[in-house]
């Protein structure tokens, strides 16, 4: 996989850019994201990633929420909340037939389900432990077990892989903006912002 797209403004500067990235742990994410991309046949920094064809190749099928049947209004609820804090997503444990399903929140935009279907998948490729969606009684509310460490490191290589550190130096180095990122790799301007921080290039925005 080459460092950088070949465009010649990249290339004359990329040497005021930081080496990738600034701490051992996103180090370690971006080495993983970059094996997720070549276990995806891409090549180039700059080839998009599709999740959705992704998913199949690692036993995941994405299945409507409406297709699910025997869901209490509660649990509906809150599978499909709106709100920006709201459940995202999850997958079932493994089924007879060796693959798992996967639920997204219909209410959120397709470049968040797209997010979340990489944190699934990722979960998958890493061999984390599946988290549990529980739901109402009459007694407690619906809820979904929650490891921070995991979730992190499966969003973090997932986001990654969407939007690997090289394309974003690219990107950053040819004075594109947020929204033009976002367009280009096909995420969200949200997901731009966060691989930003946490690449600590938040100064290389105004090259």
């Amino acid at each position: 996989m080459s460092s950088f797209c070949g465009n010649s403004d990249c290339l004359n500067r990329a040497r005021f850019l930081p080496e990738p990235p600034v701490s051992d742990k996103f180090c370690q994410f971006e080495r993983l994201a970059l094996r997720v991309r070549s276990f995806a046949g891409l090549t180039g920094i700059h080839d998009r990633l599709d999740p959705y064809a992704l998913a199949e190749s690692v036993g995941l099928r994405v299945v409507p929420l409406d297709s699910i049947s025997g869901l209490s209004d509660e649990t509906k609820a809150l599978l499909q909340s709106p709100t920006s804090g709201a459940w995202s997503g999850g997958a079932t444990p493994i089924l007879p037939d060796g693959t798992r399903v996967v639920i997204l929140n219909p209410s959120h935009s397709e470049t968040r389900k797209m997010a979340t279907l990489m944190e699934e998948i990722c979960h998958v490729l890493l061999g984390h432990q599946h988290s549990e969606l529980t739901t109402a009684t009459e007694t407690s509310e619906a809820s979904r077990t929650h490891h921070q460490q995991i979730e992190e490191e499966a969003y973090s290589v997932g986001a990654a892989a969407l939007l690997p550190y090289r394309a974003l130096a690219c990107y950053l180095s040819r004075g594109f903006t947020i929204k033009t990122i976002a367009t280009h790799a096909g995420v969200s301007q949200a997901l731009v912002r966060y691989r930003i921080r946490v690449l600590k290039l938040s100064a290389y925005l105004s090259l």
